[in-house]
């Protein structure tokens, strides 16, 4: 699943932001979600809530990735790769 998958099956809001060398996404869970876990695996978000998973790719020109979820609302960073 992707991003904007999410947004348009769940109705998820979902905000995405662009600056020089990275991007963030926002998406917001709710607050039935304020406990949920997140963890980024080989290029995948990977988000537990309750007893379902949902996993994300991300972009292949993504770097490096952090993700974290706090108040039902995940947020993403990605950093560019180099490109020397």
């Amino acid at each position: 699943m992707n991003i904007e998958h999410l947004a348009h099956d769940d109705g998820q809001m979902v905000r995405q932001y662009e600056y020089d060398d990275e991007s963030m996404l926002a998406v917001d869970f709710g607050p039935q979600d304020a406990d949920a876990s997140v963890d980024v695996v080989d290029g995948t978000v990977i988000v537990i809530t309750g007893d379902e998973q949902q996993e994300f790719e991300l972009p292949e020109h993504a770097g490096s990735a952090q993700a974290l979820m706090k108040n039902g609302v995940l947020t993403i960073e990605l950093k560019e790769e180099d490109t020397l």
